[in-house]
């Protein structure tokens, strides 16, 4: 009796654990089944899904006028999915005929055991045609888009390119990224157990959604006649490079910025210079590479020299240290401290007035006037001016100013600072602050990117870039533009001086580091008209042979751009006050 009693326990406990166990599991079922079944049908689709991306067609560039600086060609990926090919050898040899890949390369590909394998991407479409025709199993043909770019070499450093995946790398193109990259679609097709996608049932489509359009300052025609002037000075004068830069000095819209040589865009990795690459480095390469990318006026600094004057000048006044009307002495030097700092006419200019000293350029003026100022208002005035920040430009990788700690500066490094020398700045920032100097006095942020518009035309985006801060009086700015003027008119730039137009601007002439190298650059900064400037040019020679001084060389460049952009941008010549002399000319 105690050993059956003792069995029927034994019995029961297995019993009421047989019967736990039945309903946890009963419980599990019920909670997969029904809480949890969202999860799981959404696992079970997976396996019998197959995903194919739809690139999104990436947004246009164009220019002002609405001229289309970057595009898109249609192109094909061509890919295998190894479980629905049934004639290996056939699509092996017609991989290799159409797509001109090695065998090896082509049946390592289509052998390999995957749910989808990338033969060859950006493919011309008519080849992709071709092989969508052999209409062979397991071959796909997707239409995608390569980035094109109709003019090759145009602000090849301010557009910039993208890569393989269609994502911008340098320039605009990676700076709005997020403007133009749109929304990749997809194309979901069935499959059974062994991946093969199954007859009779329809694809699902998710339709791709286009990048916006970038509507751009820089205006074509501008772009393209600078872009041939800085290519026809750089020839003559057997220079490392040119820049030019075209500006509205009133709102910082950029017309032009050109950085010769220009590189072609749509092969950007092969280098302009002509260097054969076979057996190089490929960290040579690339700092070749990376070098033929930059863009000199807003990723390199330089000393900017001269032009620097009408930063000194514009603190001056405004400081009312100095006035028009002030003498001074220059006898081809200044002795600053135990320092013997030269004048660039070594026999001096003599006696000068302040406005004969900016229009001869004159070193010894400066120093005296920087020495005016002093250190704390120097600085204060760096400060005042931006000087001492990056522009805010929209492009990346802007360098930032170059300048001495002002506890470390003496009265040696504030007389060669006067003048232009001893610091560095982006040629960027030197014509976005000469723009503010002389646009009434408020500091602009020079930009490229204007609006976004989408698909159907709507503009979605006008991008604000602030500023209008006001950095100097409007009475000072006034002064810099007439005494400006004179230099065209009566100084060191008369080489740009147009007649009919009234012209201000300043030359420059500074020498690189190390200065036993004896290398220079030389540089104009013009604006018109003087009164109420509607455009501002700047270019720099980077180191040219024979002549290297700015009025000589440089000046000459932006008068000829000047010569031909203002009667296209509408800005007519004064009429010439008729005089008896002119009237009788005219009879003749």
């Amino acid at each position: 009796m105690r050993n059956k009693t003792y069995n029927k326990k034994k019995t029961l406990v297995v019993f009421l654990c047989a019967l736990v166990l039945i309903l946890g599991l009963i419980g599990r079922l019920i909670y997969l089944m029904v809480f949890d079944a969202e999860y799981y049908q959404k696992k079970a689709e997976d396996l019998h899904e197959r995903e194919r991306d739809i690139k999104a067609a990436r947004g246009e560039i164009v220019d002002r006028n609405g001229e289309v600086l970057a595009t898109n060609k249609t192109v094909c990926t061509i890919s295998v999915i190894h479980n629905q090919v049934k004639d290996k050898e056939a699509v092996i040899s017609m991989l290799v005929k159409e797509l001109g890949l090695s065998e090896a390369e082509v049946r390592k590909r289509v052998e390999k055991v995957s749910s989808m394998e990338r033969i060859k991407t950006n493919v011309a479409k008519e080849v992709g045609d071709r092989i969508r025709e052999y209409e062979f199993d397991g071959v796909k043909v997707d239409e995608d888009f390569k980035r094109y770019y109709p003019y090759e070499e145009l602000a090849s450093k301010v557009l910039g390119f993208t890569g393989g995946d269609n994502q911008g790398i340098i320039g605009l193109e990676v700076k709005y990224e997020d403007i133009l990259k749109g929304e990749n679609g997809m194309i979901l097709t069935t499959t059974d157990a062994r991946g093969v996608e199954l007859d009779g049932i329809a694809e699902d489509r998710v339709e791709p959604v286009a990048g916006d359009t970038l509507q751009l300052s820089i205006d074509y025609n501008l772009q393209a006649y600078a872009q041939q002037a800085a290519e026809k000075v750089m020839e003559e004068k057997q220079a490392d490079g040119v820049a030019i830069l075209l500006m509205n000095p009133q709102n910082g819209e950029v017309y032009a910025c050109v950085n010769v040589p220009e590189f072609n865009l749509n092969e950007p990795f092969t280098l302009n210079t002509g260097t054969d690459t076979t057996g190089m480095d490929e960290e040579k390469k690339q700092e070749l590479l990376n070098q033929m990318w930059r863009n000199r006026c807003i990723n390199d600094t330089y000393e900017p020299g001269s032009i620097f004057k009408v930063f000194t000048a514009s603190a001056a006044l405004e400081e009312g240290v100095v006035s028009l009307n002030d003498q001074f002495h220059c006898p081809g030097y200044k002795i600053v401290e135990d320092r013997k700092i030269r004048c660039a006419k070594v026999g001096g200019h003599g006696s000068e007035t302040f406005v004969q000293g900016v229009q001869n350029s004159c070193n010894p003026v400066f120093i005296e006037v920087g020495l005016r100022l002093g250190v704390d208002n120097f600085y204060k005035y760096m400060k005042q001016f931006k000087l001492l920040e990056k522009t805010g430009v929209d492009l990346p990788g802007e360098a930032a100013t170059i300048m001495h700690k002002k506890e470390n500066v003496g009265l040696v490094e504030l007389a060669t600072m006067s003048f232009g020398q001893s610091f560095q700045i982006t040629p960027m920032q030197m014509a976005a602050t000469v723009s503010s100097l002389i646009n009434g006095g408020r500091r602009i942020t020079p930009h490229f990117g204007v609006c976004a518009y989408n698909a159907e035309g709507q503009k979605v985006e006008t991008f604000d870039y602030g500023g209008d801060e006001q950095i100097v009086s409007s009475e000072t700015s006034a002064t810099m533009r007439a005494v400006l003027e004179t230099v065209v008119s009566e100084g060191g730039g008369k080489n740009a001086y147009i007649e009919g137009y009234r012209i201000g601007g300043k030359t420059a002439t500074s020498q690189t580091l190390p200065r036993s190298a004896n290398k220079y650059i030389s540089s104009f900064i013009g604006f018109a008209p003087a009164d109420d400037p509607k455009i501002i040019g700047m270019c720099i020679i980077y180191n040219p042979q024979g002549v290297y001084y700015g009025g000589t060389i440089a000046a000459p460049v932006i008068r000829d751009i000047f010569d031909n952009v203002l009667p296209y941008m509408g800005i007519e010549k004064a009429a010439v006050p008729e005089t008896e002399e002119n009237t009788e000319e005219n009879a003749e």
